[in-house]
């Protein structure tokens, strides 16, 4: 997508002009030129901004995937805004677009990394305000990196380099984000008014759960409780409602049941009528028949087909569902939610399996035929035990000679190499493709891998840095790589904005400025003469 066109430059550039004119010569030292080019490298001034454009991009390709579903979208979760800007660096690197690329706001990563208190559990105990201020920050380094990108094209084209094509077609980093207000944060109120600072920081799409939101825990744990048909339906509107007074129009609501590994509710809502969603909710709840006499003071009784029976309730006041109903419940969830403003859905499953997937879609699409899911694709599951026992059960029902192997040990390292395990490594490497074409998957995500890369990340480092490798394992695992591989911030005093700032001092102080970018500039190693032909073409798309 062309996002910087000559006539936004043109247009910058002939306002500039007639201020100066209006204001006359008190205007002088400001330079045309230098203006528009600063206004173009900031095409988006606000986050509502961002929110209008990304959200147009998530529906054109969600009309996308309803034509050919191999047009699936993906994004990675990012917990600070440089992650997510060296995510759409290198996206833009490898891929030469962002198209179907975004971003992904993990609740577990704010209350794990970012909350103020401290490393907290994925249970709606970080600070609220936490979720907006961190899609702010994602989308300032995201325009930093336009910033800086752009202006080394206008020094390119300062120098005599023809790159004005370049400059024309620049294609941005900003990108769709899907962020998580987990169960919304306490009643429709509440959710309607994070909703609104999240949508004013850039947000496009609110991914919300059907969770109550005192009790709320993470998807991939225990004692989930979900709550009726009719609360969630409530703050499905708060979030409508909000992405309506701000203005996008487009606003997407991804709308998660937790309800394939819940087992309990908090509330019993009120029906009005038999088979109302209330009604279907407590057809649900686990419930023992019962005489009259044998109600016990304070009971809470219902009347079902004709007979009373007793809810079973635990000692917390909480209510079970019915052992075996968790399918039916996922699916009644889905429809329900779809039938009331969410856009797309995210379900929740014990493991990756794309038949148990589809499973549930189609049910759904029998009555929302273009109904879609976000999908987690999970660091919770073992992937590869998971995808080896998929292998082996294929195997064995394909008739192919399993004895070599030990279902009850299939994660051990010395099967990596055998077919089994290529078998499994196939079915992981097209998991995303199948899901998509399969099961309904719209978008895959992964909630936390730059929390996994990162502790991975330090576990090497640190093993060398303070063993026998010292430095070595430095330069040998950080810097050396990153100058072969084009990363970006080994430069990284330009990356944080030095160059830019140079620019701008330049056309605030003129022959004045004092900049950080002369010869005794210690980056300047980083293009020096010693380097290979290779890594110099590397390091020109860096710089």
């Amino acid at each position: 997508m062309n996002n910087l066109s000559q006539n936004k430059y043109s247009s910058a550039l002939e306002t500039v002009r007639s201020l100066k004119a209006k204001y006359g010569n008190s205007w002088n030292a400001i330079n045309s030129e230098s203006a528009a080019r600063m206004a173009s490298q900031n095409r988006f001034k606000t986050g509502l901004d961002i929110a209008k454009y990304t959200a147009a991009i998530m529906r054109k390709d969600m009309a996308e995937y309803d034509a050919d579903s191999s047009n699936y979208t993906q994004s990675l979760g990012c917990w600070h805004g440089f992650v997510a800007q060296q995510k759409m660096i290198a996206v833009k690197k490898h891929h030469k677009t962002t198209n179907k690329s975004y971003l992904y706001l993990s609740g577990w990563m704010v209350a794990a990394l970012r909350s103020e208190f401290g490393p907290l559990p994925d249970q709606s105990m970080h600070e609220k305000t936490a979720v907006p201020s961190l899609i702010a920050e994602i989308y300032d380094f995201l325009r930093q990196a336009d910033a800086i990108e752009l202006n080394d094209l206008f020094r390119r084209k300062e120098s005599g380099e023809d790159v004005q094509d370049q400059i024309d077609n620049f294609e941005t980093h900003i990108v769709p984000i899907i962020a998580d207000i987990d169960a919304g944060f306490g009643n429709e109120e509440a959710t309607y008014l994070l909703t609104k600072k999240m949508i004013e920081a850039g947000a496009c799409a609110i991914q919300i759960e059907n969770q109550v939101s005192d009790a709320k825990q993470c998807g991939h744990q225990d004692g989930k409780v979900t709550v009726p048909h009719e609360d969630f339906v409530a703050k499905l509107n708060a979030i409508r409602y909000a992405f309506l007074e701000l203005g996008v129009d487009d606003g997407v609501i991804v709308a998660r049941t937790d309800s394939e590994g819940a087992g309990l509710t908090q509330k019993l809502p009120v029906s009005q009528e038999l088979g109302d969603l209330a009604s279907q909710y407590l057809a649900f709840v686990e419930a023992e028949e019962i005489a009259i006499d044998q109600a016990r003071e304070d009971d809470v009784l219902l009347k079902r087909d004709g007979k009373l029976v007793r809810p079973v309730r635990l000692l917390n006041g909480l209510y079970k569902f019915k052992e075996g109903t968790n399918i039916d419940r996922v699916v009644l969830d889905c429809v329900t939610s779809l039938q009331n403003g969410a856009d797309l859905l995210w379900i929740e499953t014990p493991t990756p399996n794309v038949k148990q997937i589809a499973h549930m879609v189609n049910r759904v699409r029998e009555v929302v035929p273009n109904a879609k899911l976000v999908y987690n694709n999970s660091p919770s599951f073992n992937w590869t035990l998971n995808f080896r026992n998929q292998a082996y059960d294929e195997m064995l029902e394909a008739g192919i000679d399993v004895v070599g192997y030990d279902r009850n040990n299939l994660m051990d390292a010395k099967y990596d190499g055998s077919s089994l395990c290529k078998r499994a490594d196939e079915k992981i490497k097209t998991f995303q493709m199948d899901g998509a074409r399969e099961a309904g998957i719209f978008h895959h995500l992964i909630t936390l891998p730059t929390y996994h890369t990162t502790a991975l990340h330090m576990n090497d480092l640190t093993e060398g840095y303070f063993g026998e490798e010292g430095m070595l394992a430095y330069v040998k695992g950080v810097q050396r790589q990153e100058i072969r591989k084009g990363v970006s911030c080994v430069k990284h005093q330009r990356m944080a904005g030095s160059d830019l700032g140079d620019d701008h001092k330049s056309f605030f102080a003129g022959d004045k400025a004092l900049k950080a970018g002369g010869e005794n500039n210690t980056s300047n190693q980083f293009s020096s003469e010693s380097s290979s032909k290779e890594e110099k073409e590397k390091m020109s798309s860096v710089a």
